[in-house]
């Protein structure tokens, strides 16, 4: 198994995690009194939202194909 691809699974468990805590997050009782107020989620679920994704597709774009051998 290449580097790369072990730096994509990574990757992309990490960026899961932070998907997933950052959905989670949404459904708090202080998150929800937050965007009834001012109608957006706080900046620390926001950044775990899209900071989860960017990783999650960067993970598994590297775990799928940046392992490719370059012999022949």
């Amino acid at each position: 198994m290449s580097t790369k691809r072990l730096v994509g699974i990574v990757l992309l468990v990490i960026g899961i995690i932070l998907l997933v805590l950052g959905l989670r997050a949404t459904d708090s009782i202080g998150e929800s009194i937050q965007e009834g107020i001012t109608g957006k989620f706080s900046d620390q679920t926001t950044l775990y939202i899209i900071g989860g994704a960017i990783a999650a597709v960067v993970g598994a774009a590297m775990a799928f194909l940046g392992g490719r051998d370059r012999t022949g």
